[in-house]
């Protein structure tokens, strides 16, 4: 029988395996115009945290008691709906289980690009069009560019970090801990910083003088909290900020404190919010871009896997204790 994940209970700070409950579901009826979808993949990401909070905000909050969602890459095993037929492989949002029946304008299906399905959820997926847009449009980075990418081990950061070299701009990432920071040297970054070993104020002071510049022009904003302060501390005349997520403080009812807030006035510091949906209508041209990328080797996917829908929550939990390098995913 299918199985879901539901949320029964929202977290106070970081989650715990009791707030989830892994249950049965009954499928609606095939009608016209609907495929039955068995899940391959699902998409373990960041922002599903703020789902678990029941407060407005860009997507509605997760119902108690009820499946929850996510991306997710399957096969349709059954098919009503003209232009889907059983084999097709399709990305759609009905993650967090193992089986959905989904109206056809709820799937899309895989375009040929020569590569694994997994890829659609990972440099080809969400978070591949968030680190795109996130900072080729948001921050409007440019060759020759001094880039500061928070999280760069990361999803969304490895992305960036090889994005910006595709561009030929200058890179600095963190990460925990040196085997992090040597996968984000390893993707191209000039420039790593162990945020466990010393302040990232002192790493990113450090490493600005290592790739010889006076500050940064670009900071991509994954973590928040220490890492924007410090950005802002270093941050050069007409620096632009892409606002991308700030995983520091999504388990914390504290009040972020930034000392530096003040040099976006001195500095003409434009902070920039976004979110990846903002730009559906140019998917194409991204699309075009990763694939090409993905083809000449400049940028490269590592994931993390967990087996089994039932490792769904600790894979969710991991990413905030620095479980996954590159993109976590549930292989079903």
């Amino acid at each position: 029988m299918p199985k879901a994940w539901h949320l029964v209970r929202r977290p106070q700070g970081l989650p715990s395996g009791e707030d989830f409950a892994l249950r049965p579901i009954d499928l609606p009826p095939l009608e016209p115009g609907m495929v039955r979808v068995r899940n391959l993949w699902l998409s373990v990401d960041p922002y599903m945290r703020g789902r678990m909070n029941d407060v407005k905000s860009y997507v509605p909050p997760f119902a108690l008691d009820a499946p929850m969602e996510g991306g997710a890459v399957g096969e349709i095993v059954e098919s009503r709906a003209e232009g889907f037929v059983p084999g097709d492989r399709v990305v759609h949002m009905a993650g967090w289980r193992d089986e959905a029946v989904l109206a056809a304008g709820a799937v899309n299906k895989l375009p040929e690009l020569g590569v694994e399905p997994q890829a659609f959820l990972g440099n080809l997926g969400l978070t591949g069009g968030t680190a795109y847009f996130g900072l080729l449009d948001a921050a409007q980075a440019k060759q020759g560019d001094v880039v500061f990418v928070s999280a760069a081990a990361g999803a969304v950061g490895s992305a960036v970090v090889q994005i910006a070299k595709a561009r030929g701009m200058i890179v600095i990432g963190s990460a925990r801990g040196e085997d992090k920071c040597a996968f984000v040297r390893d993707l191209g970054a000039d420039a790593a910083i162990d945020y466990s070993a010393r302040p990232i104020l002192k790493g990113l002071a450090a490493a600005v003088a290592e790739v010889g510049a006076k500050g940064i022009d670009v900071y991509f904003d994954n973590v928040g909290g220490d890492h924007l302060d410090a950005a802002l501390a270093l941050a050069a005349r007409d620096a632009r900020f892409a606002i991308c997520g700030m995983i520091g403080g999504y388990n914390s009812s504290e009040p972020m404190a930034l000392r530096y807030i003040m040099r976006v006035i001195a500095m003409r510091i434009r902070l920039q919010g976004f979110i990846y949906t903002d730009y559906a209508p140019r998917l194409g041209e991204f699309y075009r871009d990763m694939s090409s990328w993905i083809a000449a080797g400049q940028v490269q996917s590592r994931d993390t896997i967990f087996d089994g829908i039932e490792a769904m929550p600790d894979a969710f939990l991991g990413l905030f204790t620095g479980a996954n390098t590159g993109k976590m995913l549930i292989r079903l």
